[in-house]
């Protein structure tokens, strides 16, 4: 059924001005969608657009989110020699995008700076995310492969990873078990280990930024917050100021943000492996400022109270990437890896080139009890020190917990404005916090009113009443005999 240019809807005009349909392709969707709705095609009351959209999506022509565009009048799809797919995400400084190169046919992730962005500063953020990725080329980091612009619209080319990230994974699938965390958790330590080599510091390292694959790899993204150690006012527009996702930030990004050290992503890295295992960020609820402070002041409720099947000895190591004091924390990405190996499938501990990981494995979600029983106190003597975590009186999901357990925690990046410190400058006292204090006791320590039992009664003094009461009686009758004779 041909339909003249007069008669075409919104929706196919700006179809066939993408690029993306042809006019047979669009004419054979109304004849399917004519056919659908009657014995014959009728020229009078043609398919709505949404019909037409319905339909080609059905037929693998569009998928949902090219229709979504073309519904809404847009027609660009191409940016430079990369036809856009799909929409993948938000990254920390632009949206993502699936693409495929016109000429080569690669499939890549393309993330595009919007246009409300393009400002002196942000292209030259943008710039220095493109620097940072590109000087860095290893297996466990997403790699760059190109950037440019096209006209005002600036773009950054990587690999594309096939999959979703840790964060997706947690939410389909449930918290995982000890060995799939620690899998994915040691490869991300790995690309920690070269960029921390080469001078370069994450700075938001989380769920979201870990990719994984359906065959258990895992690759670190989004480098736009990264920075050099030797970064300075000069050379970086956010010194100063706490850059990063307000649930896995270090104590130390937030009391001293001019002083970058690998320490802030071996914390955040250690946050990480919290969620992973439990599905819950280390402090849920409150603003920004809130879960700032309490990084800084507050323990986060032990993992083991969320997941039953974590070790001591695997709390004790995610308490030690957690500590609040960067001294006491492990020291480097390859401690994080020497600490995880029992946990990790020996052909990653081996350093194979490419590690063929049994596909995810993931335990379906089994919801914690209110109260569960404890019979030994899991904050107490870890490998013969007390544990970062502390058990909370409170139960996870009650409301009055200052950790009440939440399954979709936000993770917009905090970018609060700091006063930028002087170059002396060492130390930072954070805001006051106004929850609870960190240091409640285990649910199983005897409450203050609780009375300590007495000593058993002695049996002397039965004895003496014994002996004495028949003396006393005695006495009792002489006396009524000498008042009835004399008075």
């Amino acid at each position: 059924m041909l339909v003249s240019t007069s008669n075409r809807s919104t929706f196919e005009r700006c179809a066939l001005t993408s690029g993306l349909l042809t006019q047979e392709q669009i004419d054979e969707a109304r004849t399917a969608v004519g056919w659908s709705e009657g014995d014959e095609p009728d020229a009078d009351a043609p398919p709505t657009d949404q019909q037409l959209a319905d339909r080609l999506v059905e037929t693998g022509r569009l998928n949902a989110w090219q229709a979504k565009q073309l519904l809404e009048e847009r027609t660009k799809f191409n940016l430079g020699p990369y036809l856009i797919i799909d929409s993948i995400g938000q990254g920390g400084m632009g949206q993502v995008f699936k693409a495929e190169h016109s000429v080569m046919g690669r499939i890549v992730a393309v993330k595009v700076l919007p246009l409300y962005k393009t400002t002196p500063d942000a292209v030259a953020d943008f710039t220095h995310e493109i620097r940072a990725l590109a000087s860095l080329d290893h297996r466990r980091l997403v790699r760059a492969l190109d950037a440019g612009h096209d006209g005002n619209v600036y773009y950054l080319v990587t690999e594309f990873v096939p999959g979703g990230d840790l964060r997706k994974l947690v939410r389909a699938e449930g918290r995982l078990d000890m060995k799939t965390a620690a899998n994915i958790i040691y490869q991300v330590a790995e690309g920690l280990e070269h960029a921390h080599g080469q001078g370069i510091i994450h700075r938001d390292v989380k769920p979201a930024n870990v990719l994984v694959t359906p065959e258990g790899e895992a690759k670190l993204s989004d480098l736009g917050l990264a920075r050099p150690l030797e970064a300075d006012a000069e050379t970086d527009p956010r010194f100063g100021r706490v850059v990063g996702t307000a649930d896995y930030l270090s104590p130390d990004q937030v009391k001293s943000p001019w002083e970058p050290t690998p320490a802030w992503d071996i914390y955040s890295l250690g946050c990480t492996l919290y969620y992973a295992v439990t599905g819950k960020v280390p402090f849920p609820g409150g603003s920004t400022g809130d879960k700032a402070r309490a990084h800084c002041d507050l323990r986060p409720l032990d993992p083991r109270r969320l997941n039953k099947g974590l070790s001591n000895e695997f709390v004790d190591m995610m308490a030690d990437m957690m500590a609040k004091n960067p001294s006491e924390r492990i020291r480097s990405a390859t401690d994080v890896m020497s600490r995880l190996a029992p946990w990790v499938d020996p052909v990653l501990t081996a350093g194979a080139a490419q590690p063929q990981l049994p596909k995810l494995a993931v335990p379906p979600v089994v919801a914690p009890t209110a109260k569960p029983a404890v019979t030994t106190p899991p904050g107490v003597a870890l490998s013969g020190r007390t544990s970062d975590f502390r058990l909370r009186d409170t139960a996870p999901d009650d409301p009055k917990s200052p950790n009440r357990a939440t399954s979709d925690a936000p993770d917009a990046v905090a970018q609060a404005d700091k006063p930028a410190a002087p170059a002396h400058a060492k130390t930072s006292a954070a805001a006051p916090v106004d929850t609870a204090p960190n240091d409640a006791a285990p649910t199983d320590a005897m409450p203050d009113n609780v009375e300590t039992p007495t000593q058993p009664t002695s049996i002397v003094r039965p004895l003496v009443v014994l002996l004495l009461t028949p003396l006393a009686l005695v006495a009792v009758v002489m006396l009524v005999r000498w008042l009835t004779r004399y008075l």
